[in-house]
């Protein structure tokens, strides 16, 4: 609990100075805590200490961790690429859906919106390339499908829309690529109100993210430490801003 209060604090403490150096007020800026592979008792005593937003990159273990924490007023994201036969089973827990991605999986969480009488809110996923092939993908729909993509999200009245979320690539700089997510994401705001959010930055790369206009940065190993790689998965390479360097160089890559 003490490691979680500071980590808390110092993550938080990241938080606020990235966004007064932006010019920008701290509590526009929201914190989502990356409990991903991280078991349901730590997820409890992170919502002691005040955090409220959760976010998980597989379905089975969103679906099998929520309702261990069905007493606490958490709110749910999902944050991994979603497969249409779980959409319903993830949408029925309430959880923000921030990998839309492509028309058939708005239309499968549109049903579920629309049979529940309950709209799920959903932020489209952008791809910003990086180097080609498969260790460097960070999954999302390409920057010139996303304009008709948000349209069709905004059409259906089983989902709503709240904005874009992308992953810096692999490897480079992130700063470029989240002024190019936020440049698309003000477009799609001139068409779409109500796209407010903009979900962008992890651990290493919350700085430049929150200086692009990120209103909800994604952080997991700043807030629990390093998580166990999971059977054939590869540690992740991000390069990693100055500030978060300073701030603590192990967070490089990992949400």
């Amino acid at each position: 609990m003490t490691d979680l209060a500071g980590n808390l604090r110092a993550v938080r403490a990241r938080i606020d100075a990235a966004a007064r150096s932006a010019g920008r007020d701290p509590a526009s800026v929201a914190l989502l805590a990356v409990s991903k592979t991280w078991p349901a008792d730590d997820v409890r005593a992170l919502a002691a200490l005040g955090q409220r937003d959760f976010g998980e990159n597989r379905a089975q273990e969103l679906i099998a961790k929520a309702p261990e924490l069905a007493d606490l007023p958490l709110r749910w994201h999902f944050i991994g690429q979603l497969q249409r036969n779980k959409a319903a089973a993830v949408a029925r827990l309430g959880a923000v859906v921030h990998t839309v991605d492509r028309e058939s999986l708005v239309r499968a969480l549109d049903r579920v919106g629309r049979d529940d009488d309950r709209p799920v809110e959903v932020l489209v996923q952008v791809d910003l390339g990086g180097a080609a092939g498969e260790l460097a993908s960070r999954g999302g729909a390409a920057p010139g499908d996303v304009p008709a993509l948000a349209d069709l999200v905004a059409e259906s009245a089983g989902v709503r829309l709240r904005g874009l979320m992308a992953v810096a690539p692999r490897g480079e700089d992130p700063a470029p690529a989240f002024v190019r997510l936020a440049e698309l994401a003000a477009r799609i705001r001139a068409d779409h109100p109500g796209a407010v959010e903009l979900s962008a930055g992890m651990s290493g790369d919350l700085e430049a993210a929150v200086s692009a206009g990120a209103t909800i940065v994604r952080v997991g190993t700043a807030l629990f430490g390093d998580r166990p790689l999971l059977s054939g998965e590869t540690p992740p390479v991000t390069r990693v801003t100055p500030a978060a360097r300073a701030t603590d160089g192990r967070d490089a890559g990992r949400q």
